[in-house]
């Protein structure tokens, strides 16, 4: 009679396992003392699942785990995936190296928790907007053994920001100089890599640290997603990374939302949501699922 109790109260700690989670305001990381959180959801059922770490845009200075990337939310929940939106440290209380090192925590992070939360690390994937699709591009090109991932997905994120500084000083006509400049004005932009202005240095020291300089063999596939009437980010951005991804014979594929501003968000016609399917069946492609 024990035996089988224990086995039914076994079995119904299993299941309450099993159970999906909605967790907000989780801690990954400690950074000075201070609590960075993530938000995640975990399907039902015993895994393991693929899983995505999201970071969000803002210009470095704004934005958040819980509104720029939610309309990754329910795509990702549908097709199966684990994911974890992620909060980081932002401007002007920090710059650039500290906002990597919240990204690279957070992939470590979900590798050490993957048992609890019943994620496959091999089939784990990136997947940034914005600002946040500029720091998954350098975490996808600067990758050591402990934050490799399978797959990367940036939505509209410089990868030359070197290039883009220039067009946005040279061709102010083609951008949202308002909001760029809002951005600015906080610690964001080229600020957030610690130049202040577009100098020989300073232009020396953004091409530096540009993801695309770092292309390698080797490095994980990646999907650039970007709207042709991007006034933020230009759109040539993304194709200028696959075109070095296939040179250094690195897998890079490209979605295009034609005539789609910058923002996932305002992609409302009909007719530009053809990116979520097809985000979905490269992920399972690249993660052979």
């Amino acid at each position: 009679m024990r035996r089988i109790l224990l086995a039914v109260a076994i079995a119904g700690l299993t299941n309450l396992a099993a159970t999906e989670r909605n967790d907000k305001d989780v801690e990954y990381a400690r950074p000075g003392g201070k609590p960075v959180l993530l938000d995640l959801h975990i399907p039902d059922g015993p895994g393991p699942f693929p899983a995505a770490i999201l970071v969000h845009g803002g210009g470095f200075d704004e934005g958040s785990k819980s509104t720029n990337v939610r309309p990754l939310f329910d795509p990702l929940a549908k097709a199966g995936f684990a994911w974890f939106s992620i909060d980081y440290r932002l401007a002007p209380e920090v710059r650039f190296p500290q906002a990597m090192e919240d990204v690279n925590s957070a992939i470590r992070w979900v590798k050490a928790h993957a048992k609890e939360y019943r994620v496959e690390v091999s089939k784990l994937a990136l997947i940034g907007e914005s600002a946040g699709g500029l720091l998954v591009n350098y975490a996808g090109t600067h990758d050591t053994p402990e934050t490799k991932v399978a797959a990367v997905v940036d939505f509209y994120g410089p990868v030359d920001y070197g290039k883009l500084a220039e067009m946005r000083r040279d061709h102010p006509d083609q951008f949202n100089m308002k909001s760029i400049n809002r951005h600015a004005s906080n610690g964001g932009g080229i600020h957030f890599f610690g130049v202040e202005q577009l100098d020989a240095a300073g232009l020396s020291k953004l091409h530096a640290l540009s993801p695309i300089g770092a292309v390698h063999k080797g490095m994980p596939p990646f999907l650039c997603v970007h709207g042709t009437k991007d006034d933020q980010v230009a759109y040539d951005q993304s194709p200028a990374m696959c075109d070095a991804m296939h040179k250094a014979g690195v897998a890079c594929e490209l979605i295009v939302i034609e005539g789609g501003g910058h923002g996932m968000s305002s992609w409302r016609d009909p007719e530009m949501q053809h990116w979520k399917p097809e985000m979905i069946d490269w992920l399972k492609k690249m993660l052979r699922l």
